[in-house]
């Protein structure tokens, strides 16, 4: 789970006391502050982390500044407990301070670290040298948007983030980046009821920026009720190489699930669009969109009803080298589907409104 400490040093004074509210209610897990009387205001659910004596009545942490090697040594030498009183904080500008910052996030159980250049190799080398260190490594951040290319780095990103707002509102924002992860999802399978040829239409392919796994794809569908999990083309087809990267979706009508249980309509997806990967097992993930390619070719229209009666429709491109998904992660060519075969999909319960869902009576058929 990633966390949060806000850096009050250079919040305004007139911010000071809306930002600590705000960290608390957002739960954050800790506030850092050189005035230690600030900190003992906090309730126990916050973590205290002060620049200065660490006393455990006001503090559960001390930052302390780490520039060589011998300052290193210093701090592994205390009892471990003492050493979880601490956090090193190192500023790397440079191919020693760097080393230095790789070494102390493998030997303690904190280590803070700030960076002078905007490239993220130095964090990608520390979080990799770090890897498989018990300790946490806290990355200091300019930016939410920073924030957010920082817990991302490598697939893994930094433990934590010390960020210094601006303004109240940055903090809220903050909170929302470190929630920002997909649950997983309950799919369901689907039997096929029919299979109809209903001529030319518009369908879209959807490229992301992110390679799909051989179980993953998107959810798609006629219904806001009904999905079916589309394949993307990282199975081999015989006449064109493998594009891992693509979903051939469906037409244009279609919903498709994105982030926070929201949809979009197929025709509405754009390069920097969001959507979300699905693996048969209802793992799911954030993948964005780096072009969406609509062109008319011949369509096939998909009837099937989930296990609960739920009816699911699915309007997909005419052609054998489009691929849904079964159980188990089972690869269905669309022209060789026929009455009763299975497939996997997701049934929501809500109806839409403007993608957003909605406790509305709804019919669509």
């Amino acid at each position: 789970m990633k966390f949060a400490w806000i850096d009050l040093r250079t919040v305004a004074p007139q911010q000071r006391e809306a930002v600590v509210d705000a960290a608390v209610h957002a739960r954050l897990d800790g506030v850092l502050d050189h005035d230690d009387t600030v900190l003992a205001t906090l309730p126990p659910t916050v973590r205290r982390i002060t620049t200065g004596a660490a006393d455990p009545d006001t503090a559960d942490i001390r930052v302390v500044p780490v520039e060589s090697e011998d300052d290193l040594d210093g701090v592994r030498a205390l009892p471990v407990e003492q050493q979880q009183r601490l956090a090193a904080h190192v500023h790397v500008v440079d191919d020693r301070t760097l080393r230095l910052a790789c070494a102390a996030a493998i030997a303690l159980p904190w280590t803070v670290v700030k960076f002078r250049d905007p490239t993220k190799i130095p964090l990608e080398i520390v979080i990799a040298a770090a890897d498989r260190s018990e300790g946490r490594l806290v990355c200091e951040a300019a930016s939410v948007e920073e924030a957010g290319v920082i817990v991302d780095v490598l697939e893994k990103g930094s433990d934590g983030i010390l960020f210094a707002p601006s303004h109240v509102t940055e903090v809220f924002e903050l909170a929302d980046v470190l929630g920002a992860r997909t649950p997983e999802l309950a799919l369901t399978k689907l039997s096929v009821v029919s299979i109809k040829h209903i001529g030319l239409g518009d369908r879209v392919c959807v490229d992301t920026t992110s390679h799909f796994e051989k179980d993953e794809g998107i959810l798609v569908g006629s219904f806001a009720h009904g999905f079916v999990l589309c394949a993307s083309e990282t199975h081999p087809l015989p006449y064109m190489p493998t594009r891992p990267f693509r979903v051939n979706a469906g037409a244009l009508h279609s919903y498709v699930l994105g982030m926070d249980n929201r949809t979009n309509y197929l025709s509405e997806l754009r390069s920097g669009s969001t959507v979300l990967a699905v693996a048969a097992d209802g793992r799911t993930r954030r993948v964005a969109v780096g072009r969406a390619k609509l062109e008319s070719r011949p369509l096939l229209a998909i009837d099937a009803v989930a296990e609960d009666g739920t009816p699911v429709s699915l309007t997909v491109q005419d052609d054998w080298h489009v691929r849904v998904l079964g159980p188990g992660g089972a690869v269905c060519n669309v022209t060789e589907l026929k009455p009763g075969d299975q497939l996997l999909g997701h049934v929501a319960t809500d109806r839409r409104h403007v993608g957003w869902p909605v406790g509305e009576f709804c019919v669509e058929q």
